[in-house]
């Protein structure tokens, strides 16, 4: 794959992380498949989401390139000290991009998916606004 430097939908990702995304989308979690659903095809308010999306070395839960807004789906693994602190370096990373990242638990997916929804549409006008500011 050709995959220019100034890709801002990838922001330069490897051959290798879409591989790694491809063997992703196969696997999703529970929580994941139910987000997925709910985004899908602009399900939510018309917003286009891709899933396991390479971006630099990263592989987002989900993206949606217009907010330039990450959604990723935190297991219990996230709990963990040096998972917090891979994804607070992650965050800030994808931040150097102008790209904001929102977290939820499994739990909050599978137990509040509406709470969820109405957050991430929050979010997303947010992301929209400052965006359009830059």
């Amino acid at each position: 794959m050709d995959f220019r430097k100034n890709d801002t939908l990838h922001f330069g990702s490897k051959g290798k992380d879409f591989e790694n995304a491809k063997n992703l989308r196969k696997t999703m979690t529970e929580a994941e498949t139910v987000l997925w659903n709910a985004l899908r095809n602009g399900r939510l308010e018309g917003y286009k989401f891709r899933r396991q999306h390479p971006i630099k070395r990263f592989i987002a839960d989900f993206y949606c390139h217009e907010a330039r807004l990450v959604v990723e789906v935190d297991g219990e693994i996230h709990n963990e000290i040096y998972e917090m602190e891979y994804d607070e370096g992650r965050t800030y990373e994808l931040s150097e991009y102008n790209i904001r990242v929102i977290r939820f638990t499994n739990s909050e997916i599978l137990n509040s998916l509406k709470m969820v929804l109405n957050r991430l549409i929050a979010e997303i006008q947010l992301s929209i606004d400052i965006t359009h500011d830059i």
